[in-house]
């Protein structure tokens, strides 16, 4: 295979940096294609880890390409880079989701991967448009997390209703009196926490689920969606737990 800059439509995706590559060895050792480790890389612990993980698939490890490195990275700091096969994933639908309706951002998507996988919601709905999921930018802000959830793409919110009509979506928007703080989650039902684009929050037609507010000062006009995802993720666990 070439190996050149990302693009959206390669069948494969990177890891850019030892933390994410380790977690792609543990969870989707079976994706990998190859793990490159620069000459100069002098942790020693961190090189053994990843020998031992792979162990029968040395093969797979890489030590002396380093070009590799300024092709596909811009940061000076990446000593290790992983090259592995895209997936296709399924929700369990025995357990909370998350739902991101139109996620535009990268950055902000892997941070939410990151905190719900922090939280104990393993499964993520994304309603299309979407950012990819397998850019590196969203690889690097989930800390590798990506590799731990499940994440499915679907056409529109109804679409994902048809499949998981078990679920109580929870829609996270500022058109409701329902307050985070004062709400009480359901404990006897699988649940959706929904959020929406991070220009345009989610559309009316979530004011027909179960809407809820994060009340804030009058100082600012919205939280960021990173910040909002992860209070209401971790109100919810607090409550719930996970199912």
């Amino acid at each position: 295979m070439k190996i050149q800059k990302y693009k959206k439509d390669f069948s494969y995706s990177y890891t850019l940096g030892a933390f994410p590559t380790i977690e792609l060895i543990k969870f989707k050792k079976d994706q990998i294609i190859n793990v490159y480790i620069h000459s100069s890389f002098s942790n020693k612990e961190i090189r053994k880890s990843i020998f031992d993980l792979l162990k029968k698939e040395e093969t797979k490890i890489i030590e002396n390409d380093d070009k590799i490195f300024s092709k596909l990275s811009d940061k000076e700091n990446v000593y290790v880079i992983g090259i592995f096969k895209k997936y296709e994933m399924k929700l369990d639908n025995s357990s909370h989701h998350l739902l991101l309706d139109n996620p535009s951002n990268t950055g902000n998507l892997g941070t939410i991967i990151r905190s719900s996988l922090g939280f104990n919601v393993r499964n993520i709905a994304i309603i299309k448009p979407s950012v990819d999921i397998f850019d590196i930018k969203t690889i690097r802000a989930s800390m590798g997390s990506i590799f731990s959830v499940n994440i499915a793409l679907f056409d529109s919110l109804e679409e994902y209703k048809k499949e998981y009509s078990n679920h109580k979506i929870y829609s996270f928007m500022l058109q409701t009196s329902n307050l985070l703080q004062d709400f009480r989650f359901d404990k006897n039902t699988y649940s959706t926490l929904a959020f929406g684009n991070e220009a345009h929050g989610l559309d009316d037609k979530y004011l027909k689920e179960t809407p809820i507010k994060i009340e804030h000062s009058t100082k600012i006009d919205s939280l960021n969606i990173t910040n909002a995802a992860t209070i209401a993720l971790y109100e919810f666990n607090k409550q719930v737990g996970n199912k």
